[in-house]
């Protein structure tokens, strides 16, 4: 592991570089002074999900899902309470593929909900379909960033 982490703003996208020992005191932008984890999964758009995926350090799980999917909202919730139970080893967000369509297609994304794992800017793992929370941590147990 290394000595600090780099961290994208969830309010300002500014890149903040974080003493890896004091990630779970919840550390603040250095920027806009914002807390850096809200216990929610981030709403990317293109280029936010770009800047979050290629200058954090922190493994990115994204839900590609839409407004119209039932299955999504279902998972929704889920979703959210694994961003309250994860965080900061891990940064949840989501990506709406109605209003995000050039982003679905970058990554295949055939049925929704999909979850994908970045890490270092690269997909490492995917799933299809809506998952409980068990099984979701169950699934994201092996990307868990160790701090």
């Amino acid at each position: 592991m290394t000595e600090s982490l780099h961290l994208v703003c969830p309010h300002c996208a500014a890149v903040n570089r974080i003493p890896a020992a004091k990630m779970g005191d919840g550390p603040r932008c250095g920027q806009c002074k914002q807390p850096l984890f809200t216990g929610e999964p981030l709403e990317l758009g293109a280029a936010a999900f770009d800047r979050h995926l290629t200058r954090s350090d922190l493994p990115l799980v994204v839900d590609f899902w839409a407004p119209w999917c039932g299955p999504c909202r279902m998972m929704a919730p889920v979703f959210r309470q694994a961003a309250v139970e994860l965080e900061p080893r891990i940064r949840l967000a989501k990506v709406d593929t109605e209003a995000e369509p050039q982003l679905a297609a970058r990554f295949g994304i055939r049925s929704i909900p999909t979850l994908a794992v970045f890490r270092n800017g690269r997909e490492i793992a995917r799933q299809s379909g809506a998952l409980d929370l068990g099984t979701l941590k169950r699934w994201l147990q092996p990307h868990l960033q160790a701090i």
